[in-house]
């Protein structure tokens, strides 16, 4: 039997790099996937990640729907219940990163990186919760940083909101966890994506592999795996934590 049989799962911003890793990992678990992406350049790569989902014998589709407006949140879990019927576990994966010094960070990139990655997880939060305490059960996986834990410069807006995401997320998981429903968050370290490529490039990079134990940045697969950890029965009294995966960084 599958961890994830007959489950369905949303992934938010899964059109590429660990969300993709993540819609993936669940589905060949037997999860239904319903994922968004944000932008008209993404729609490719959505269409493709939805038939690789729909390959793996499960129901899948992906929306366009940006997760830091809350009105499209509340369309898109409306819509998502029309067609899957039940909504058992969240992924908050959607995230920017807009990194600046403070002295030249502008008040515009500060906002679109707090909505983007703090605002939409109360957005999409407020949603599904009012069908899993119906169903008395769900796990919510919330994607917060290792900056977030240690902060980082040039990286304050971003470290600030990972840093709130984990506020927030234990906060939910005493409101709920007398309802059956879970939230954790995951802090990964420095993982091999789009985002992240500059880093591994120049003089500087083995001097920056030497901070991690492990010596190497991690694969999206590997965040996808405790995701499905904390996604599955695997973790069920497990609620209110912080997981960091991060190669020994956060040591």
């Amino acid at each position: 039997m599958k961890l994830l049989a007959n489950k369905t799962s949303i992934v938010t911003g899964a059109a590429r790099g660990i969300g993709a890793a993540i819609a993936l990992k669940l589905a060949e678990q037997g999860s239904n996937i319903a994922f968004t992406y944000v932008s008209d350049s993404s729609a490719e790569k959505a269409a493709t990640l939805e038939q690789q989902l729909v390959a793996l014998g499960v129901k899948a589709k992906a929306y366009k729907t940006n997760a830091a407006d809350f009105a499209q949140c509340e369309t898109f879990v409306n819509d998502v219940l029309k067609e899957f019927n039940a909504i058992d576990v969240c992924v908050n994966n959607a995230g920017i990163s807009k990194d600046n010094l403070l002295l030249r960070l502008t008040e515009q990139q500060w906002d679109e990186v707090i909505d983007t990655n703090l605002k939409s997880i109360f957005n999409m939060t407020k949603q599904v919760i009012r069908p899993m305490m119906k169903a008395k059960a769900g796990s919510i996986i919330n994607m917060s940083s290792i900056i977030g834990i240690r902060g980082n410069a040039g990286q304050s807006s971003y470290a600030a909101s990972k840093a709130g995401i984990i506020g927030f997320t234990k906060s939910v998981a005493l409101e709920l966890g007398s309802r059956n429903i879970r939230c954790n968050a995951i802090a990964p370290g420095f993982v091999e994506t789009d985002m992240t490529h500059y880093l591994k490039e120049g003089a500087a990079a083995e001097e920056f592999l030497k901070k991690i134990p492990l010596g190497r940045f991690s694969k999206g697969e590997e965040i996808a795996n405790t995701t499905l950890f904390l996604a599955s029965e695997l973790s069920s009294y497990i609620t209110g934590q912080v997981i960091s995966v991060c190669g020994g960084l956060n040591i």
